[in-house]
């Protein structure tokens, strides 16, 4: 067994399930406003900026909660991160 190898606790599993559903809400969240703004925006042109606006910040925020979210299974797992361009 190496270094990296861990067990994970019945608590941390249902942390990081809490956390999963938390951000799988968040995203169906974002992406229902999304799409209801593109189906406006279809209809009336002047959505179209209101759109742009909420992807250019639902976006980023989505990436970071799923980054995060990764970082703690990192974590809980016990695996080194990895560094960008790294090869395993």
């Amino acid at each position: 067994m190496s270094e990296t190898d861990r067990s994970i606790s019945q608590d941390e599993i249902v942390q990081l399930q809490k956390k999963f559903s938390e951000i799988k809400h968040s995203i169906n969240n974002a992406l229902a406003v999304m799409m209801a703004l593109s189906e406006m925006s279809q209809r009336r042109p002047d959505y179209a900026e209101k759109l742009a606006t909420t992807v250019l910040s639902k976006a980023p925020q989505i990436v970071s909660s799923l980054q995060e979210f990764t970082q703690a299974l990192n974590e809980q797992a016990g695996a080194k991160p990895s560094v960008a361009g790294e090869s395993k």
